[in-house]
């Protein structure tokens, strides 16, 4: 009971099903839950650019800004292109569905593994940079980045697990906080410069030429600052989330998002390109920009606040879009049934509760570090990109509706651009460790390929289809006994009721114990038979499978129902003073065929 009460504070009280319409997104709220991810990337993304610029020297940190504006031309055709997919998916249009119905389970499997590893970074990455930010505003803290790490990720799962309109309701404030927060700090680093010109501390840095600069690595700063379209396929996939009119809903908050996104993203580039931002690793580069911007007053805390709170709640929409997109898969047969079950909250509890457990694993093996995760992130985002695009490249040349030719050149744009970012994403971080998510993928499809096989045998075997009936049976029920006593004797009397000829069997241990218990069954016993069989190793298994396996073993159906007394007692620490020998009988003949165990509980009083 405790334990109940403990969950309904956590979590909530349960929703009924009908309910579920309620649960519904307002636009307000559903830019919130959906464009968290999306959003928070403006705090790192421009920070990956320079990251990888500074390595051929600060002479090349200039070439951030026409970087920025091409990714924010990425986005744009993204964006536009989800956009006609919600119109012909209306009831989600998750890649993974996409890609399965236009371009066959192959493609459909690449891009739901590509979109649950990405999910499960976009966890790991973000509350890692939202803790970032809380350790450039407090140093002090930087030693326990991976406890922070941990215990935001618990949080947001909590959230979670109460219902999707009430995580939203939870962690809306804080996206519009950033929201607004970044604008003032972009159009305040323009009205700073245009009256004040650069602080002393933005001073240009001395000069040093980009003399290792290259395509190569020209492009690997673009594949980094990339990380910035994560998140964008997350309002498509949940589009049933969204109240009526669901699909013009879900289209409104995506072009809004994408208008917010571009600006902002654009904006942190530029004015970091302004004020001669030079990463760092003990700061951020929106840290320092809201120094010399607003200097160490409010303001700069405000800011830092802000984009601590949006980064680790950016994790909500992986939160939001993971279990959805797992129900899917478990829907058509590709994972385990769990991840098709709603919890008490109408949200799909088993995969939030797996993310954040995988997600929290993630920040511990990588010690709560993104530059380390990184690598990891886009690999993932853009093959589902790619694979969505493509697909409706080919439904639109299939099915040639209105304007299709129009249809056909924008997500054909989308599919080549975001291909291409995925070569260069591929090839410039491939040894960094896109490697890895690249095996994973195929690790993944094998892992759901043979899901999808079990569930295929198993109801294959069960199908009525042509079945005759079963075969006739002869049915033997045993009673196991270690002893005699209140608990047994009832057991005995279940047995009765099961089958008449019901027999008791005792596995001899010590020979003067079995003297004892045949002088109390005399009179206890309730007249039923007692086999006694000899162990002389003192194994409780052996001879009672032996004598199973000689019971089951005539070529006609016969089914043994074997009963286990078993008392409980009243206080949970009291079962570590008993040995539990029912656990193990019931562990070793659960997977003996023809052999039913039934459990007998006899409750102790406290």
């Amino acid at each position: 009971m405790r334990l109940h009460a403990l969950k309904r504070l956590l979590v909530g009280r349960p929703l009924a099903t009908a309910q579920a319409r309620h649960e519904r997104l307002s636009k307000t709220t559903g830019l919130a839950v959906f464009a968290s991810d999306n959003l928070s990337s403006v705090a790192y993304a421009s920070e990956e650019i320079l990251r990888v610029l500074i390595l051929a020297g600060t002479g090349a940190l200039a070439l951030a800004s026409p970087i920025g504006v091409a990714i924010a031309l990425v986005i744009a055709i993204v964006i536009y292109s989800y956009r006609q997919t919600i119109l012909v998916y209306p009831q989600g249009a998750s890649d993974y569905i996409v890609a399965k119905d236009n371009l066959g389970t192959a493609a459909g499997l690449t891009a739901g593994s590509a979109l649950l590893i990405d999910y499960t970074l976009t966890v790991a990455v973000s509350v890692s940079a939202g803790i970032a930010a809380l350790t450039s505003a407090f140093p002090g803290l930087f030693p326990y980045r991976v406890v922070l790490c941990a215990a935001a990720i618990v949080l947001i799962a909590l959230g979670n697990l109460r219902g999707v309109r009430e995580s939203g309701r939870l962690f809306a404030l804080p996206s519009y906080l950033f929201i607004a927060g970044f604008f003032a700090l972009i159009i305040g680093g323009f009205v700073r410069y245009a009256l004040w010109g650069l602080p002393a501390v933005a001073a240009a840095p001395a000069a040093d030429p980009a003399g290792g600069l290259t395509a190569f690595l020209v492009f690997r700063a673009f594949a980094s600052g990339a990380v910035a379209l994560t998140g964008i396929e997350a309002v498509a996939d949940g589009v049933t989330a969204f109240r009526p009119p669901e699909v013009t809903n879900a289209r409104r908050v995506l072009a809004i998002l994408g208008a917010i996104m571009i600006a902002l993203f654009v904006g942190t580039t530029a004015i970091a390109d302004l004020y001669n931002i030079v990463p760092k690793d003990e700061e951020t580069v929106v840290s320092q920009l809201a120094r010399q911007i607003f200097g160490g007053g409010p303001l700069y805390y405000y800011l830092q606040a802000a984009s601590m709170l949006i980064l680790i709640l950016a994790a909500n929409t992986a939160f939001a879009d993971f279990p959805r997109l797992a129900f899917f898969m478990a829907r058509d047969g590709y994972l385990p049934r769990q991840f098709g079950n709603r919890g008490d909250r109408l949200v799909f509890s088993n995969g939030v509760v797996i993310l954040g457990l995988i997600a929290i694993a993630l920040v511990i093996v990588f010690h709560g570090s993104t530059h380390a995760l990184i690598p990891l992130y886009a690999v993932g985002v853009f093959t589902s990109f790619t694979l969505s695009q493509s697909s409706m490249v080919r439904r639109w040349l299939r099915t040639r509706p209105d304007r299709w030719p129009w249809r056909v050149a924008i997500s054909g744009v989308g599919a080549a651009t975001t291909g291409v970012v995925l070569v260069v994403v591929a090839a410039t971080k491939f040894l960094d460790g896109a490697w890895i998510v690249v095996g994973l993928i195929g690790l993944f499809i094998l892992t759901f390929l043979g899901v999808k096989s079990h569930y295929t045998d198993v109801a294959r075997q069960l199908s009525l289809e042509d079945y005759e009936g079963p075969p006739p049976i002869r049915h033997t029920v045993l009673v196991l006994i270690g002893d005699l006593h209140r608990g047994v004797v009832e057991a005995l009397q279940y047995a009765k009721t099961l089958s008449p000829d019901a027999k008791a069997i005792y596995v001899e241990l010590d020979p003067e114990r079995t003297r004892r218990l045949e002088e109390k069954w005399l009179k206890h016993g309730l007249g039923m038979p007692l086999i006694v069989l000899t162990s002389p190793y003192r194994s409780l298994l052996g001879p009672l499978l032996d004598y199973l396996d000689h019971l089951t073993a005539s070529g006609d159906k016969h089914v043994v129902t074997m009963v286990i007394p078993e008392f409980i007692p009243a206080r949970w620490w009291q079962h570590l003073l008993h040995n539990q020998t029912a656990l193990l009988i019931k562990g070793a003949l659960l997977f003996r065929k023809n052999v039913i165990v039934t459990d007998v509980p006899y409750h102790l009083r406290g």
